[in-house]
């Protein structure tokens, strides 16, 4: 084993056993329902900002964001815009009186809002359904990277990093992995920023154009390995060696390509000598000048679209996230949670900086990993691509924990959010029931990330924050600052919604998309529904709810008050007497 796969095994080792570590000093100081809920509602404003944007950057920030700016350019910026900027409408809408709510889970919420038991099971379904579509890609990306940086089959690296989530969460709840996030998120902007800025560095020595029109080219001799089924298009015609599958039919020989779209198998060998031009999977910027210009989209028919649908997506999708929602229970006070959120846009915002560089350096300097379609990979192959020797070895090493730092943290959050449902609202809420839910809903994500098809992370994920946008954020906006909301109108909407984002994402992480439709306003819609779903789960709660009777004016003042008067009234009181006991 060389020197760069052992400092690389060195560091995976580090950020799994650092988990496992303050993993485990956490489970000592859980004991409650309350401790494995909502950590006792202790947990302060710059602790819990830390814990939750360490669980908020998942591997969609930390790899994806890079791939898909290395790949599609301009247009690519609107996902760390919109991860971010998020997080505003939460502190201007949410976050305050849903902790003033006294909730332990949006389920919860849901049926104090409006006095539902039905709802709440609701509820509870589609939180299971948004974190599960949000799992899944998140074992793939471990799956992925341990198989790039070591060479291991990809169920290895998702069985890892399932196996020390279920056993953190099971074992410590909220409590325990509130310690394990905050940490991860340090460790995870050290781990993208040192790499971005010795690169910054590099590149500015370097002094190589960013907007020429040339196409992405390799510098030396270059051997791309194509792990999966890709399309790529080529803007001229272009000689390349190919020992695999070209557009259906097995090859071994030196070939022109012709200008166009090819499909290369996976397992597919490309040889590609120094000065080439490189291809890059279809429907992705083929020059600099373009990928440099807004507006191309994200490959298809219908670019202006996809945009928006992405904007409406992400700046929504994070007021409806389970477990960035449970998060905010976990702030002694509404002050508190406002106090919070204010300061994850700060944290969110100085780690998104790093990925943008990595991805722009990544069209320069790996522009192999665009005809591969694992562009994921930008991040963590970047460093040692670059820089020769012992540094680069050391920084790609780095990028290897920050990578599964953020598998960890987030995985860890979405599983205690299933969890804390599937417990309270299936089970009978003891803490034996919640380690029993850990289990059960860590490894069926987990079975499913190794059969279905895996796409780009920030893709994935964007899928999931369609889900979110769709269903759980119209209920929260609609149900925090509308008294006319009914119990049957938030069921309708969260039907409507849930069923047109959720039914385009089953048919995406499957692959249905190119076989179900031929391409045009279907495919657009089935691989970005937002910008469809969300107006319509709005608009059918409102409209059921206007034809249908709700809960009494006046238990609907008192429900109001609870969540907008401000704490120092005594207003409010938690929730927490259906739990004491248990």
């Amino acid at each position: 084993m060389g020197a760069a796969p052992v400092l690389t095994v060195c560091a995976l080792l580090f950020a799994a056993l650092a988990t496992v570590a303050i993993g485990a000093y956490g489970v000592r100081m859980a004991r409650t329902t309350s401790d494995f809920l909502v950590a006792s509602r202790s947990v302060g404003p710059r602790w819990n900002a830390a814990a939750i944007s360490g669980e908020y950057l998942s591997a969609a920030s930390f790899l994806g964001v890079a791939g898909l700016i290395a790949k599609y350019g301009a247009d690519a910026l609107w996902y760390p815009v919109g991860f971010t900027a998020g997080y505003l409408g939460l502190l201007l809408f949410v976050a305050a009186p849903l902790r003033r709510s006294g909730a332990y889970t949006v389920p919860d919420f849901a049926e104090f809002r409006l006095g539902s038991v039905r709802l709440r099971r609701l509820a509870a379904v589609v939180v299971v359904l948004v974190c599960g579509v949000y799992l899944i890609p998140q074992f793939q990306g471990a799956g992925l990277t341990l198989r790039i940086l070591l060479g291991v089959p990809s169920w290895v690296g998702a069985l890892a990093v399932g196996a020390i989530v279920i056993a953190n969460v099971a074992g410590g709840g909220m409590r325990s992995i509130t310690l394990v996030q905050a940490f991860q998120y340090w460790l995870k902007l050290t781990a993208v920023a040192l790499p971005a800025l010795v690169l910054l560095g590099h590149f500015l020595g370097a002094d190589r154009p960013l907007g020429s029109p040339a196409p992405p080219v390799v510098t030396v001799r270059t051997t791309v390995d194509v792990s999966t089924d890709v399309v790529v298009q080529v803007a001229a015609p272009q000689r390349v060696s190919i020992d695999g599958r070209l557009d259906g039919q097995p090859l071994d020989a030196t070939v022109i390509l012709a200008a166009g779209a090819h499909e290369l198998g996976a397992g597919t060998k490309l040889v590609l000598e120094a000065g080439s031009a490189v291809p890059v999977v279809s429907g992705a910027p083929t020059d600099g000048a373009t990928w440099l210009t807004p507006g191309g989209g994200f490959g298809g028919q219908h670019p202006t679209y996809q945009v928006y649908s992405l904007i409406i997506a992400t700046f929504l999708g994070t007021m409806g996230l389970p477990h960035v929602l449970v998060r905010f229970y976990t702030n002694p006070d509404g002050r508190a949670a406002r106090a919070t959120a204010l300061a994850v846009i700060g944290l969110v915002g100085v780690f998104y900086l790093s990925p943008i560089l990595l991805g722009v350096f990544a069209r320069l300097y790996v522009p192999q990993l665009l005809i591969t379609g694992t562009s994921d990979a930008a991040v963590v192959l970047l460093p040692s691509s670059v820089l020769s020797g012992l540094p680069g070895q050391l920084l790609a090493a780095l990028a290897a924990a920050g990578a599964i730092a953020a598998f960890l943290s987030t995985s860890s959050g979405l599983l205690v959010s299933v969890a804390g449902v599937l417990s309270t609202d299936m089970l009978r809420g003891r803490v034996r029931d919640f380690r029993i839910a850990a289990l059960a809903a860590g490894l069926v994500p987990l079975a499913l990330s190794v059969t279905v098809t895996s796409l780009d992370l920030s893709r994935t994920v964007a899928l999931a924050f369609s889900v979110a946008a769709s269903t759980l954020c119209p209920l929260l906006i609609l149900g925090i600052w509308w008294r006319g909301l009914t119990a049957i109108g938030a069921a309708a909407g969260l039907v409507a919604g849930g069923l047109v984002s959720g039914g385009a994402t089953v048919v995406s992480v499957t692959g249905g998309v190119a076989g179900a439709v031929a391409g045009g306003w279907p495919a657009a819609i089935l691989g970005y529904p937002a910008a469809i779903s969300v107006p319509l789960a709005f608009v059918t709660m409102i409209l059921v709810s206007k034809v249908t009777r709700g809960l009494p004016p006046r238990s609907v003042g008192r429900i109001f008050v609870r969540m907008h008067a401000p704490e120092r009234l005594g207003m409010g009181a938690d929730r927490e007497r259906r739990l004491h006991n248990r």
